[in-house]
């Protein structure tokens, strides 16, 4: 999708549409433009790469090899065509381009060291991933806090300035192998000069909502279920062969411009995937193409949701660009059945304060049988079966109105009001049918967006005071009585300490968490592991009652980063990112004692590790499901320099052989 030139930020227009949550921050204007991500230097995961030549095809059935005797290409970051290409810089030890590697000069940063009791765990001053505590009485925001946020300032997986050598390249001292052992022995949680011992959770009868967020060796999932055997507390099972092989590739189409491509669903038979103007459905296991909508312009946004029986929601511009209209706006709203590939309706609708024109949109959700649509000109819903208006796009007289919404099991907004310097923030949980309000919590001041990373329970992040300096855009967790509007619990996230990573701007574009068992799972930073060339993290999770951290986690295990996707009742299913020598991996964490079982691991030779390391962690859709797993492209770009020769993939699968 091209983009418009910035506009003012008092002045809401109906051009463009903001883009995905992967855009580059700036201060964050109502209707800027996206702009490309920054590309790291090559060499390191996180980076958005692309495989080398051959090795992979066109989506059909893959040869028994199809990575075999292919000629290698030197590794390149996928670079916005205006960015001068940047010479790689080659490390000393490990080849580059797989995550474990040491990364070279202006790779990750090196992480924080270990702290005494062990990284991931609570420690008395001032209590690593321990919660401060609400600053007010029951109902009332707390003071803000120090802590961690999604792309607000630099871009999450851009180039960070670090030592030569990059991060991970160093061993523990013998003293701090011995603290690091000890603590994972003993699991203390200090606070208020009291030690509590802690293996379960508070509330092992909580609810089992999945968040509405959208995260080999794995000595720490080293666990298998039979053959057909289904995991306690889940739906996924573990397959009778935990081996995985290329399923198939889809070619990623070419662009003249920074373009959305935002959108991936896997159903019972299909993956489908959103294309430039058109969303195209491929059979799950062979790759072969079962059904191509095309669109009247480009695809602009994406429900993650679907309804049972597969149908979802999408936004697309109103036609494809042209020289007298460059910019079409993203005003077209409509449902898809993901089943047939019928679009079943599709319409625009004009603003509540009059006239004909139709309202830019920017974020689309799905709650049960409705279709909400939210832009800097308010909110609008419909109902999915027929696309029949459950209510006009709502504009307050004081100018509040509502940012964009979450759905899911339920239905909620960011509602904004006040002046661009000194905006208002409010969470509402809203029925689905009328729009009304049922509850309203008022986000504390310092806090210019906001986003839901669950609907039920209510979990809002956000960036309060602009603290958490990391462009992850949160600093705080808040989780609230859908049901009141009241504050439950606070919890402050170090944003030196925790990996999850929220949009700039937009409502539902949280990931790298995950919300079940009224508790909140979160990775930790990546931090050197016991190997020579070993970062590692782990998952946490938080009691959303009490603001507790639990006592047990889930370790990745040397040269692994282990990131949360989504719920499977009350496991989490989580990727395991991998280190260079050795192909990614699907795990199960049991909700409660974080054991962990494997499900699925992909092929390590070099070409397979290769394509699978280029999609970038943090601009990149995930999905798994019967064991299959998918990983897709969000944004690409025009090609530039060696790119202009090479075959780059929009899509790549795994299934279990």
């Amino acid at each position: 999708m091209t983009q418009p030139p910035p506009q003012p930020p008092n002045e809401p227009s109906d051009g463009p549409s903001n883009g995905p949550a992967d855009t580059p921050p700036g201060p964050p204007q109502p209707n800027t433009p996206p702009t490309p991500p920054a590309a790291p230097p090559s060499g390191g995961f996180g980076a958005p790469q692309d495989p080398p030549p051959g090795g992979f095809g066109a989506p059909t059935p893959p040869p028994a090899d199809p990575f075999a005797k292919q000629p290698q290409q030197p590794q390149h970051p996928q670079q916005h065509p205006h960015q001068p290409q940047q010479p790689p810089t080659v490390p000393s030890a490990p080849p580059a381009g797989g995550y474990g590697s040491p990364p070279p000069q202006g790779g990750y940063p090196t992480p924080p060291a270990p702290q005494p009791n062990g990284y991931g765990y609570p420690q008395a001053q001032p209590g690593y991933g321990y919660p401060q505590g609400p600053g007010g009485p029951p109902g009332q925001p707390g003071m803000p806090q120090q802590g961690y946020g999604y792309p607000t300032q630099p871009m999450y997986g851009a180039p960070q300035p670090g030592p030569a050598g990059g991060g991970g390249g160093k061993k523990f001292s013998t003293q701090m192998q011995i603290i690091l052992a000890a603590a994972v022995a003993v699991v203390l949680i200090i606070g208020a000069g009291v030690i509590y011992a802690n293996t379960g959770g508070d509330d092992k009868n909580g609810g089992t909502d999945q968040a509405s967020t959208s995260g080999g060796e794995g000595k720490g999932g080293e666990g298998k279920g039979g053959e057909g055997d289904g995991l306690a507390g889940g739906e996924e099972k573990a397959p009778a062969s935990t081996k995985a092989k290329v399923a198939f590739q889809i070619p990623e189409p070419k662009v003249t411009d920074v373009t959305t491509v935002a959108g991936s669903w896997l159903t019972d038979k299909a993956f489908v995937k959103s294309g430039v103007s058109e969303v195209v459905a491929y059979d799950a296991d062979k790759g072969t193409e079962l059904w191509t909508l095309p669109l009247e312009g480009e695809v602009c946004g994406a429900s993650r949701h679907m309804s049972k029986d597969y149908k979802t929601a999408i936004l697309f511009e109103e036609s494809k660009a042209t020289k007298a209209n460059k910019y079409p706006s993203c005003n077209q709203v409509g449902v898809i059945d993901l089943t047939t590939g019928k679009l079943l309706w599709s319409k625009g609708v004009t603003g509540a304060t009059g006239g004909d024109q139709q309202i830019r949109f920017d974020e689309v959700t799905l709650s049960g049988t409705t279709v909400a649509a939210g832009g800097t000109r308010g909110g609008a819903a419909f109902k999915l079966d027929n696309g029949a208006e459950l209510w006009k796009p709502k504009v307050g007289s004081d100018g509040c109105y509502d940012m964009g919404y979450a759905g899911g099991e339920a239905l909620a907004t960011v509602r904004k009001c006040g002046t661009y310097d000194s905006p208002q923030l409010e969470i509402q949980a809203l029925n689905p049918a009328t729009g009304a309000p049922l509850s309203t919590f008022k986000m504390p001041a310092g806090v210019d967006y906001a986003a839901i990373v669950s609907t039920k329970p209510l979990v809002v992040a956000a960036d309060v005071g602009d603290t958490a300096g990391d462009g992850s855009g949160i600093s705080d967790f808040f989780s609230i009585d859908a049901a009141t509007g009241k504050l439950i619990v606070r919890i402050p996230a170090d944003a030196d300490q925790y990996a999850a990573r929220c949009g700039s701007t937009d409502v539902e574009q949280c990931q790298h968490m995950a919300v079940g068992n009224n508790r909140l799972y979160l990775p930790t930073e990546q931090h050197d592991g016991t190997g020579e060339y070993g970062d590692t993290n782990e998952v946490v999770a938080f009691d959303l009652k009490t603001g507790k951290l639990m006592g047990a986690r889930a370790d990745a295990g040397d040269r692994y980063t282990l990131v949360p996707l989504r719920m499977d009742g009350t496991n989490v299913i989580a990727y395991k990112q991998p280190p260079y020598d050795k192909g990614g991996q699907i795990v199960s964490i049991n909700g409660e004692t974080f054991k962990q079982t494997l499900l699925l691991e992909n092929p390590s030779d070099e070409a397979v590790r290769d394509a699978e390391t280029r999609f970038s962690t943090d601009h990149t859709e995930f999905l798994y499901g019967q064991g299959r797993f998918f990983k897709s492209k969000k944004l690409i770009s025009e090609r530039s320099g060696s790119d202009l020769d090479r075959k780059l993939y929009l899509a790549l699968g795994f299934r279990a052989q």
